[in-house]
């Protein structure tokens, strides 16, 4: 029996649509798939928040001392000082630290007496989990994800605060997308989390009441962030609450997170509204309060409707796509894709979330088989890149063309203000006459990448290499508010560099290295200079001509800046006059050459 080319089209395309289908729901997805729903879901939003963070960073620890020296009074300062004033009173103070046992009698006492003055105040509770195992008649069982411990404030603190836990719960890939509704540490005893314990009392005092979010069975749901890592954060700190240096308006009816707000104190997270920096635990409590308290709650679709949905429009997308020209499936495969992204944002708009790759991973898959192939696109974008990185070398100029596109591409400049730096090794064509080719070799490549890294460190953009020398700037193609202050912060790293590779250089090969930095500061044209087949990015102008005559007079192990560099730097850096002034090629006299010695401490 012959089958039909259609039949046998109809039968390829539920073979194919079965096995993308069950393709999509295994594991090997999972990760891409949450990555796109992060890209897609999670983002900042602007909301008139009544959050206030007050941050333990490192410039607390310097007026306190070491963290884990503190007694209880340095919170209790904290709080006496927001309740001084009943009428600028905070609506609840949260805080993000476990006060469990006791640690000094007096210390402790006077935080219970500060939180029952305030009378607002939430303290944090934390469990433990693990694997639990009940041993019955004849059998075992092992319960995952129990509580196996479980930590209060101490009887004084905990009789006069509201306790809220403040576990967190990673998702399987590292990332903290869900929050904890509660906690039940024993049996017929539930503690809800911190987060809604202050939202819930923030909004009672404001005469409405929060809604619970619907939570899966082990109390988990899904949170809505508003801000990235530090978008909540005004940087006011624990010192500056105690000191007075708040204004009591600052919190005055809102809700105030005390916690860690330093990496020294390990208290930080992945989120997937920033996952490249990492956000402090009152940042994160701070979001899932806003989430609480906008009732900006999200639920999960069945994956059963789901998966019947993906299978269908697998089915009917391979069969169009079937036997067409790619003029006619490219527009619509794109448009299929955008469609399926705009409704998976537009169901999270209505509180649904979806596995938002799959339907156009299947959509994708299906159409290459159908039409064999379609990267045209992806090749042309590639070869436009490649293109770019041939022309450039400066990272940050790469960036700034990827950027711009090809319009930067022109020849031609513009006259900005930057920070000129010029730097090359003292004596080096004598040294040169008396090493091996080899030697000269290994010497420049070491040193040459040493003032690279330096360059890089301080964001400037290495311009070029000219034998020994390096010329670099600041300033351009990316505006530097700072440039004078990392041009001149570079050229103290060089030197120190420097003085660290004689070193080993003189252990490896009985040589020593010395180098004279010049840096000076004015307008220059950067852009592209030399011919439409073979261009630079560089800096011309008598502030770079300028640059390189005071790295050419300056002696091994000295900076060389003029007092332009001097006026810019605002008394951060420590300089003193040449002993015997020099008077520089093309300058009248008068203009003034300083050394740079380094920062003000």
């Amino acid at each position: 029996m012959h089958l039909s080319e259609r039949t046998r089209n109809i039968i390829l395309a539920v073979l194919l649509a079965t096995a993308v289908t069950w393709l999509c729901t295994t594991k090997l997805l999972r990760s891409a798939d949450l990555w796109l729903e992060d890209k897609l879901y999670q983002r900042e939003v602007y909301v008139n928040s009544d959050i206030v963070i007050i941050g333990i960073d490192d410039s607390d620890i310097e007026e306190f001392g070491p963290y884990s020296s503190w007694d209880r009074s340095v919170m209790a300062r904290a709080l006496e000082v927001l309740g001084s004033d009943p009428s600028k009173a905070p609506a609840v103070v949260a805080i993000d630290i476990q006060y469990s046992g006791y640690v000094n009698e007096e210390g402790d006492l006077r935080l219970a007496e500060a939180a029952k003055k305030l009378g607002n105040v939430v303290t944090a509770t934390t469990a433990s989990y693990g694997v639990k195992t009940t041993f019955g008649s004849g059998t075992v069982i092992m319960e995952n994800h129990s509580v196996l411990g479980y930590e209060e404030p101490y009887d004084e603190l905990k009789a006069v605060t509201t306790q809220g836990c403040i576990n967190t719960m990673y998702d399987t890939d590292g990332v903290l997308r869900h929050a904890i509704l509660y906690i039940e540490p024993e049996e017929g005893k539930r503690v809800y989390s911190m987060q809604f314990e202050a939202a819930r009392i923030y909004a009672e005092k404001n005469g409405y009441t929060i809604k619970e979010p619907e939570t899966d069975a082990r109390g988990h749901y899904y949170v809505s962030y508003s801000k990235n890592p530090g978008g909540f954060y005004d940087g006011a700190t624990l010192k500056d609450l105690v000191n007075g240096s708040l204004s009591p308006d600052y919190y005055a009816g809102k809700i105030v997170l005390i916690g860690p707000y330093t990496p020294g104190l390990q208290d930080s997270f992945v989120t997937p509204i920033e996952k490249a920096k990492m956000m402090y635990g009152v940042e994160y409590q701070a979001n899932v309060i806003q989430c609480l308290i906008d009732g900006n709650y999200k639920h999960e679709a069945p994956d059963y409707i789901q998966i019947g949905i993906l299978w269908i429009l697998s089915l009917a997308f391979f069969i169009f796509c079937n036997n067409r020209k790619l003029r006619i499936t490219v527009p619509v495969l794109l448009a299929a894709v955008l469609i399926s992204v705009g409704i998976s944002i537009w169901l999270f708009s209505l509180g649904y979330i979806i596995h938002a790759l799959w339907n156009p991973f299947a959509i994708f898959v299906m159409f290459v088989i159908a039409v064999t192939e379609n990267y045209i696109r992806a090749a042309i974008a590639k070869q436009n890149v490649t293109r770019t990185f041939e022309r450039y070398v400066a990272p940050n100029v790469v960036n700034e063309i990827l950027k711009e596109g090809t319009e930067s591409l022109k020849l031609g400049g513009k006259t900005v203000d930057i920070a000129v730096l010029f730097v090359d090794i003292r004596g080096f064509t004598t040294m040169s006459e008396r090493l091996s080719p080899e030697e000269v070799v290994y010497i420049l490549n070491q040193y040459l990448s040493m003032t690279s890294a330096c360059v890089d460190r301080y964001q400037g953009t290495l311009d070029k290499f000219i034998g020994d020398a390096t010329m670099a700037f600041w300033g351009a193609p990316i505006t530097d508010d700072d440039a004078v202050y990392h041009a001149c912060m570079a050229a103290l790293d060089i030197v120190k560099g420097a003085d660290e590779l004689s070193a080993k250089l003189k252990a490896d090969i009985n040589e020593e290295i010395h180098v004279g930095v010049g840096v000076n500061y004015g307008p220059a044209v950067v852009g592209n200079m030399g011919s439409e087949r073979r261009m630079d990015y560089t800096a011309i102008g008598d502030t770079v001509n300028t640059s390189a005559r005071l790295e050419a007079n300056a002696p091994g192990g000295m900076v060389y800046v003029s007092r332009s560099v001097i006026d810019k730097l605002n008394g951060r850096m420590k300089y003193e006059p040449l002993e015997k002034p020099i008077k520089l090629k093309g300058k009248a006299d008068g203009f003034e050459i300083l050394r740079l010695i380094g920062p003000e401490e």
